[in-house]
């Protein structure tokens, strides 16, 4: 045991690293997650993939490791909306419960994952806190309609630990993205994913297509999977696997949004949340308008 030969071949550089294939990456990251290495291999394993970059076959080996640890939310009647949440709020409000809660309006149950990556951020799950809902201690099954917010730690110990590194190195790792891919239940579910570069768009994109997951993509709200409401940007969804276009970007940016305030505080961001769900603001047309892709996709599940 141990993943010292693994090193060895993505340690060496930008130029000189050779790409692990999905079996070795499946082996890598099974022995991280497990924690039976070293804090040193660890951390050497998160730089030396920080500076190589991922491979889809390695994001696929990496989330068949994860799969096989995840503990998983039992089947519901509808496909599950899964919506990771990491990045929280940074210059706007953070709008991932309000697309959960506008999702579940429309009776589909809905699961939102995340853990804090930076502590100064205004997170979804403080968000979704003050709105009432908090984190279960056990995995539930979720009922059509519903809304559960689930940390990162009742998910799989591993992965959350492997977050952690993140504090003390100052980098994200393989396991920010892995986070955005999992699929956190044995029953139909699909994937609301977002990148914030495009190279990852093109990385995540090959990984849905290589593990046939069914998902929908976008540049997201700061790094969130909510649609930003100031744009229109380019969405695709996926079949098992199979790219649908659904959005073609547009230029522009919008200079305001009716109603979205400017401070990004948890209890305004609480209460914008519950002035739209009641009707007294109005929906955001990128919000409206991804609560729809969604629809369809799952509907075809």
């Amino acid at each position: 045991m141990g993943i010292s030969q693994y090193i060895k071949e993505i340690g060496r550089g930008a130029r000189g690293a050779k790409p692990l294939t999905r079996a070795q990456a499946c082996d890598l990251f099974g022995q991280v997650l497990d924690g039976t290495v070293t804090d040193l291999e660890i951390g050497a394993f998160c730089l030396a993939m920080r500076i190589k970059g991922e491979t889809p076959e390695e994001m696929a080996g990496f989330l068949d490791a994860t799969q096989a640890r995840l503990n998983h939310f039992p089947a519901s009647g509808r496909p599950l909306i899964v919506l990771p949440s990491y990045n929280g709020a940074r210059k706007l409000p953070v709008l991932t419960p309000l697309l959960a809660l506008l999702l579940a309006r429309e009776g589909l149950p809905v699961l939102v994952h995340g853990a804090a990556t930076e502590s100064s951020r205004v997170l979804a799950s403080n968000v979704l806190a003050a709105l009432g809902y908090q984190a279960p201690e056990a995995i539930k099954s979720i009922a059509n309609g519903e809304v559960v917010f689930a940390p990162t730690e009742l998910l799989c110990p591993g992965l959350k630990r492997l977050l952690d590194v993140r504090r003390v190195v100052g980098l994200r790792n393989p396991g920010h993205s892995v986070v955005k891919l999992i699929q956190p239940t044995m029953a139909p579910c699909l994937i609301v994913s977002s990148y914030t570069h495009p190279e990852y768009a093109r990385s995540m994109a090959a990984t849905f297509e290589l593990t046939g997951t069914s998902a929908l993509l976008s540049r997201g709200l700061e790094g969130e999977v909510v649609s930003d409401p100031r744009r229109t940007s380019q969405i695709d969804g996926f079949l098992r696997g199979e790219r649908i276009p659904l959005q073609a970007q547009q230029t522009g940016t919008l200079a305001e949004v009716e109603g979205l305030p400017k401070e990004i505080d948890i209890e305004t961001t609480a209460r914008y949340t519950r002035r739209v769900l009641a009707g007294d603001a109005p929906v955001p047309a990128a919000l409206t308008q991804q609560v729809q892709f969604i629809q369809q996709l799952a509907s075809r599940l």
